[in-house]
Formats: structure tokens, C-alpha cells, sequence
């Protein structure tokens, strides 16, 4: 059968109940470990929720999505792939926060994901809330500035809060444009609705060429029309991937801190992953799923059914 190291364990030779969970039942696989530089996609937790303006609770994210996980199989069911043999994935752990100083937590998040880049390993990885985003992106972006296709609620394209300088989860992606690490005419926003304090994001958006799609432009296109949109912006170089589960209507994932209704269902949810094959995905989050808000679990699982939808379009691009 070869080297099988890399494989997750199957519900048949140990139930999915059982053994300690890591992502999609992988190996962990720690910096120090042997086998570190034969990762291709590494699946990270980012247990921060520091940059949370209203309802926290995203730091206990990357927990239940690793519990949920735990029901992923090794097949794509629509698509046939079998992304735990074209690359080889592990689970190495969480970039351990600071959770009482946010730019030492950034700092911390950035210089793991700098290292991780020096070693050829494209990260999955797993929020904590979107400010975390910021940090992954410090890290990744060492050769210029990378494409965003970002599906979420909201623009996250403000500037900080209160007249500050702290930077908060509605700020990361007007932060990385400042900084350089995306090229705003190759970034899409697709999903963004709901109520809003003023313009100012939106005002942002046109200034830089940054394309948003309106929740209500989704829909009355039909997402193949607007995820065609998004490769052609995007094209063929690098890009990342940033999933908000606020992007979902809140009567499918009400798991989350600041919902808005009018969202796509579990389907649609995991369609526009689906329409993202063939693009150069070089990284990707799932963020802000907030345990405390999840009675039912089926938030975690339907974000652990995206990360797997993730990585089958992330293995396709190695």
C-alpha cells in the first residue's frame, strides 16, 4: 500500500467516537517533528478571538471543528477526489495566542505562518476570528501581494473602530491592502449584506478597484455566473481563501457572532467552494465559528464539510 503515514484513520479501523481527535483524523504533526517536511497542507488552529468587537466565542472554534471533522471521509462524493492521496495533509496543532495582547498574538500567528511558507507547506486553516486572517497573511505574502476570493456577511474593510488604532475583526482585509499583502484588483468580496453603520467600506472598495458582490447580486446572477467572475479577477496566481460562516444564512449556521440573515443554504455554502477548482489557492481560513452560539453542533459540522471542500480544491492546485 506504500507510505500510508499521512492518511486519516477510517471509521473502520477505529469508530469516529474515539481516539483524540485532530483534523479530518490526521496525523499531528508538530514543527519538530520528523516528518514535517514532507507536509504539503498542514490544517492549523488559530484559537484566538481577540479582535472581536461584539459576541466573542470563535477562540473555542478550531476545538469543536476538530471534534466535527471527525466524520470526514476519505472521498469527495460529487467530484471523486481523494485529497489524502494527491497531497499530504496533517494536522500541526494551534499557533498558541496571546489572549490578552492582540499584536503579540498577531506577531505570533505571523512568524508561524512565515515559517511555514519558508518550508513549502500551503496552510488550512482554522479560526478564531478574522482578524487572525491578518496574521496568516503577514506570514504568506513574502514574494508580493496575493488574490482574495473572500466569501462573508460583511466587507471587513473598515477602518479601526472609535478612532483607534487597534485593529479588530472588521479591519483585516483594509489592513492587508495598506500593507501590501493583497492586490486589491485581484479581490473579490462575494456574499456582503446586511445592516451598516455608514459607506465607508463600500467608499474603500471602488477606491482600490476591490470587486464586492452583494448577497443580493449573488443571487440573482446564480453563483456559476459570479464564481466565473471571481477566476477570471483572480486568474492564475497566487491566491487565498478566506471563509466567514457568517457567509451562511443563520437558520443553517447560527454558530457565530455576528449573523445576518438573507444567506445562502448548506448548499449554496458549499457550491461557491466547489466553483474555486483550478484557481492557485496557495492558503485558506474558515472563521468564525463560535461554539457557544452552536447548540446544536451543526455550525462546527458544516464548517468542518467547507474545510474538507477547501482542501480538495487546495490539493487540486498542487
Amino acid at each position: 500500500m506504500g507510505d500510508t503515514f499521512f492518511h486519516p484513520v477510517s471509521g473502520m479501523e477505529l469508530p469516529r467516537f474515539a481516539g483524540i481527535p485532530t483534523f479530518m483524523r490526521l496525523p499531528h504533526v508538530g514543527l519538530d517533528h520528523p516528518r514535517i517536511g514532507d507536509v504539503q497542507i498542514g490544517l492549523v488552529g488559530l484559537p484566538w478571538d481577540g479582535g472581536t468587537s461584539n459576541r466573542p466565542g470563535a477562540r473555542h472554534g478550531p476545538r469543536a471543528l476538530r471534534d466535527a471533522s471527525t466524520m470526514i471521509r476519505a472521498q469527495h462524493a460529487a467530484t471523486g477526489m481523494r485529497p489524502f492521496e494527491v497531497a499530504r495533509c496533517a494536522d500541526l496543532g494551534d499557533v498558541g495566542p496571546n489572549p490578552v495582547d492582540g499584536p503579540e498574538t498577531l506577531d505570533r500567528i505571523a512568524g508561524y505562518f512565515h515559517g511555514l511558507t519558508a518550508r513549502g507547506i500551503r496552510p488550512l486553516v482554522a479560526g478564531g476570528d478574522h482578524l487572525c486572517t491578518l496574521g496568516v497573511l503577514r506570514g504568506l505574502a513574502q514574494e508580493g501581494p496575493l488574490g482574495l476570493v473572500h466569501f462573508d456577511s460583511h466587507t471587513d474593510l473598515f477602518a479601526p473602530y472609535f478612532g483607534g488604532k487597534t485593529l479588530t475583526h472588521g479591519n483585516p482585509f483594509r489592513a492587508a491592502v495598506d500593507e501590501g499583502l493583497l492586490d486589491p484588483k485581484r479581490m473579490i468580496q462575494i456574499g456582503i449584506r446586511g445592516t451598516m453603520y455608514d459607506s465607508e467600506d463600500r467608499d474603500f472598495a471602488r477606491a482600490h478597484g476591490i470587486r464586492i458582490v452583494t448577497i443580493e447580486e449573488m443571487f440573482d446572477r446564480g453563483i456559476p455566473e459570479v464564481m466565473a467572475e471571481a477566476r477570471d479577477i483572480v486568474g492564475d496566481l497566487p491566491t487565498y481563501m478566506s471563509y466567514d460562516i457568517d457567509f451562511v444564512d443563520p437558520s443553517v449556521a447560527p454558530g457565530t457572532g455576528t449573523p445576518e440573515w438573507g444567506g445562502p443554504d448548506a448548499y449554496g455554502a458549499i457550491r461557491v467552494v466547489r466553483e474555486c477548482a483550478g484557481l492557485n489557492i496557495v492558503g485558506g481560513d474558515l472563521v468564525e465559528v463560535s461554539p457557544p452560539f452552536d447548540q446544536t453542533g451543526g455550525t462546527a459540522w458544516l464548517g468542518a464539510s467547507l474545510m474538507f471542500e477547501m482542501l480538495c480544491v487546495m490539493a487540486g492546485a498542487l
